[in-house]
């Protein structure tokens, strides 16, 4: 019997490697560098070998990323024929709500959609662009409703309301960090606008309208990156913030033991309070509105 030539023995241990499932569409496959080094070929032999995989239809090359495992053509035509923009922003937000904004990338949405990372950029030029139809998407889901006469209900009822957004997309924190690159999105800046129309009818300037909006969406976003911060944390260690203080409380211990710290010491053993981020989201919250209420009092004045 004619023995196999190398270049379609390594084809058939990739082939294999795709349909058993350890290497799904959109992963990518072994390059002809790591085909040489594993397989202890030849470089010309490495490239016939993918040749053989395009052949097949079980490879695809990726602009920018190499070669990737193609998705059956009768389903990627099909998936891709039913692509829209509307569905790919509802799958990536689907995907940075369940893993966060660091793992969306385009391919990887592209897996998820069993289609090509091609056919993506034919609807959307690229990931920021996305980040971009995510943030005005998220941020259409529920109305502000109409604008209370009252400014401090109004403001309240604001801070409610994008506190709302960062809990149910704990990623648009940090989506929406840019204070000096502010988000184009039609429906984030409609919450700008409706905030404004709250503080219309205060003695305040300009200047302090918008710094008392910009002041508290600070607040808000600031305590939503803490809960998403946390959440990554509680992904990574598997322990949750209670968990995760039992079990260095013994730390915390020998290094208050040496009585360097008084003050935090005495507010420990006191007892009774519980730091969670729901109950300082409301302080703080409260003392800002004060703060606001101070400003507009003397302004009045």
């Amino acid at each position: 019997m004619t023995p196999q030539p190398p270049y379609l023995a390594i084809a058939a241990e990739i082939a294999r490697r795709i349909r058993s499932g350890a290497l799904v569409p959109g992963d990518r496959v072994p390059s002809t560098r790591a085909i040489t080094r594993e397989w202890g070929v030849a470089m010309a032999t490495a490239t016939k070998a993918l040749a053989a995989l395009r052949r097949q239809g079980l490879v695809r090359p990726e602009p920018g990323v190499g070669t990737v495992v193609a998705a059956p053509p009768a389903d990627r035509s099909a998936e891709a024929a039913h692509l829209t923009r509307e569905r790919i922003v509802a799958a990536a937000i689907e995907l940075a709500d369940a893993e966060g904004l660091g793992a969306l990338t385009m391919r990887r949405l592209a897996t998820v959609l069993s289609v090509s990372t091609t056919a993506l950029y034919r609807h959307v030029p690229g990931k920021g662009e996305l980040v971009r139809l995510m943030t005005d998407a998220v941020c259409a889901e529920l109305p502000l409703g109409p604008v209370p006469a009252n400014w401090r209900t109004g403001l309240e009822r604001g801070a409610r309301w994008l506190r709302g957004v960062y809990t149910r997309h704990r990623w648009m924190a940090h989506a929406m960090a840019g204070f000096m690159r502010p988000v184009a999105a039609p429906h984030a800046m409609a919450y700008t606008e409706w905030v404004l129309a709250v503080l219309r009818s205060t003695p305040m300037t300009a200047g302090q309208k918008l710094h008392s909006h910009l002041t508290i969406f600070a607040y808000v976003q600031g305590v939503g990156m803490a809960d998403d911060l946390e959440e990554q944390a509680r992904q990574e260690t598997g322990l949750s913030g209670d968990e995760w203080m039992e079990k260095n409380e013994p730390r915390f211990d020998a290094i208050q033991s040496a009585g360097s710290y008084p003050l935090l010491n005495a507010l420990t053993e006191e007892g009774g309070f519980v730091l969670d981020l729901e109950s300082l989201f409301e302080f703080g919250l409260r003392r800002t509105l004060d703060g606001i209420a101070v400003m507009i009092g003397e302004t009045s004045a």
